[in-house]
């Protein structure tokens, strides 16, 4: 058994922390924020991730609040012509045993966190740095306190001090588009077409995009759409934006299309940042998980789905790990990662999945349960 520290109390750590204590392992998880808020909006979770959920046990909640797209379909940004529809839905859960879900993050952080007994998550402790000697790995937090385990695991997002700590200071690429994010009741879309679809427009060009999708049981539909910008400086997430120049960027777009842009009433926008691949995630028994190893533009829908994957092959790798066998444990989990998020961050970048009828049993049929370590 094993004493394991997880720094960020997101998606992947909370996965994470579930997964580990299955195995037996005692489980701290530092949290940052003071408490789980309804910030941020979407999640959108693939059948690959739901899969693993449900051996998590926290789909039966999600699926209460979820909605779920009865497809995923390709649109032509001025002719609306379809180019690919893939069924979701019941579809998705015969062929790959779970369907898509999508759900607001508030909802999915707290199915997560009510599978956790108390004291499990530490709320506002924030990780400053890591580090590691003889005897075992530490975290320091900003308050001063230095917390000691056996394992360490940096699941602490994009700007991680755990990946800084461990791996030196990086610098994101900006790729030059910015993208806009909206939710609005689905009444105000009126008679438009698949509404309860995942339906993407394909812009003239691959900067230009529209996506959008069903939320909270089908009672909200999720905007998300980009367009080329120079010169952003500012790596966020919730940035206000102006509704008027959004609809600006995309009024050569289809009719339908616009018309989605025309029921939002407010919006936030954010520049994408990439980074490339990591040769390695782990040095010793400190680790990381998710957006702090593989952050990923967001045009496959697999940013959480596979911080959720990391969570279960990391903790199937440190099944019966001891303190002296952990760091051969973490090798073998970054090794059976690596490839697969590396693929997903360069095809996601790439952004031409799916834009007409392809493969999608790759990403999908994924069962990270399953994923030899």
């Amino acid at each position: 058994m094993l004493d394991i520290a997880i720094c960020g109390g997101g998606v992947g750590g909370l996965c994470a922390a579930i997964a580990l204590r299955s195995m037996g392992h005692t489980v701290t998880v530092y949290e940052q924020a003071r408490q789980f808020g309804r910030v941020g909006a979407d999640i959108n979770l693939t059948p690959n991730a739901v899969h693993a959920l449900d051996r998590l046990g926290a789909s039966e909640d999600l699926r209460r609040n979820a909605a779920r797209p009865t497809h995923r379909i390709s649109r032509t940004w001025d002719s609306g012509e379809e180019t690919s529809r893939l069924p979701m839905s019941e579809a998705a859960e015969a062929r790959y045993g779970a369907p898509q879900l999508t759900v607001h993050r508030a909802d999915l952080l707290g199915a997560l966190e009510a599978l956790l007994p108390g004291g499990t998550l530490r709320f506002g402790a924030m990780v400053k740095t890591v580090g590691q000697d003889d005897i075992g790995a530490w975290a320091e937090l900003s308050d001063g306190e230095t917390i000691r385990a056996d394992v360490v695991i940096g699941a602490d997002g994009i700007h991680s001090p755990v990946r800084e700590a461990v791996f030196g200071p990086d610098h994101p690429h900006f790729t030059g588009l910015v993208s806009w994010r909206a939710v609005f009741p689905r009444e105000k879309g009126g008679a438009l077409p698949d509404l309860d679809a995942f339906t993407k427009w394909w812009g003239p060009t691959a900067d230009r995009q529209i996506v959008t999708f069903p939320l909270t049981r089908g009672e909200e539909v999720f905007v998300f759409a980009t367009h080329k910008q120079e010169g952003w400086a500012e790596e966020g997430w919730t940035l206000p934006g102006d509704i008027t120049e959004l609809r600006g960027h995309y009024a050569d777009f289809h009719p339908h299309a616009r018309a989605l842009l025309d029921a939002c009433e407010t919006v936030t926008r954010s520049a994408l940042h990439v980074r490339e691949p990591m040769a390695h995630w782990s040095q010793g028994r400190i680790t990381l998980l998710g957006d702090a190893a593989h952050p990923m533009v967001p045009f496959m829908a697999q940013g959480a789905c596979m911080a959720i994957e990391d969570a279960v092959v990391l903790a199937r790798a440190l099944e019966g790990a001891t303190p002296g066998t952990a760091a051969e444990a973490l090798t073998r989990y970054e090794e059976a990662r690596i490839p697969r998020t590396a693929e997903i961050q360069r095809s996601s970048l790439a952004n031409e999945w799916l834009k007409t009828q392809g493969n999608a049993d790759w990403v999908y049929g994924y069962q990270a349960w399953a994923t030899p370590v």
